[in-house]
């Protein structure tokens, strides 16, 4: 029985090899894809078609604003109407996987990578992930960080500079460092949720 690539350990949330050739070349062909996109003035047709190729996945009314930044872009899964504004950063050696009506406001960073506490395997390069999930009518405040692991419910609002650490229910505005329901969202502000959320 043959073991598993890096790649493989690295989706499963194994510890694994960073510098492994593999990766090494898919992050360099990410890199590649994403330093387009952010430097060239793209039309609707052109930008989508450049986020076929970096993204695993996406909806057809998808818009980022440039600079944006990732490892491998082919494990991140955006829903329909996803937006992000300019300066987001989505580190995925796991599975980033986005609902539909996402904004994401700017400087949002989305981390699945970690490394270990123990220091001797830290030093060595060890490396590891845990996916990160956001439900469907979430809104994403300006400068968040959404740490390896967490996943938000469906129509929670994530306050400006919060760091989420831990999962985070639907329906609730949570905010802070690190991030907590501060209340739930009222029913005048659910009255407006799109059909199938």
């Amino acid at each position: 029985m043959s073991q598993p690539s890096q790649w493989q350990r690295m989706l499963a949330g194994e510890p694994y090899d960073a510098a492994d050739a593999e990766l090494t070349a898919l992050r360099h062909r990410a890199r590649a894809l994403y330093r387009r996109f952010n430097r060239e003035e793209l039309d609707k047709a052109a930008s989508l078609a450049l986020l076929d190729e970096l993204l695993g996945s996406h909806g057809q009314r998808c818009h980022i604003n440039p600079p944006v930044y990732c490892d491998y872009g082919r494990n991140i899964h955006v829903g329909e109407n996803f937006y992000a504004n300019v300066n987001c950063t989505l580190l995925d050696v796991c599975e980033i996987r986005i609902g539909d009506n996402v904004l994401l406001a700017p400087n949002v960073q989305i981390l699945t990578a970690a490394h270990p506490v123990a220091v001797a395997p830290r030093v060595q390069g060890v490396e590891f992930g845990k996916p990160v999930t956001i439900g469907h009518n979430v809104w994403v405040g300006g400068g968040s960080i959404l740490c390896p692991g967490v996943s938000i419910g469906d129509n929670s609002v994530i306050g400006a500079g919060s760091v989420v650490t831990r999962d985070i229910p639907a329906n609730v505005v949570a905010v802070g460092n690190p991030c907590r329901v501060l209340r739930p969202l009222t029913a005048a502000e659910l009255a407006q949720t799109p059909s199938g959320a």
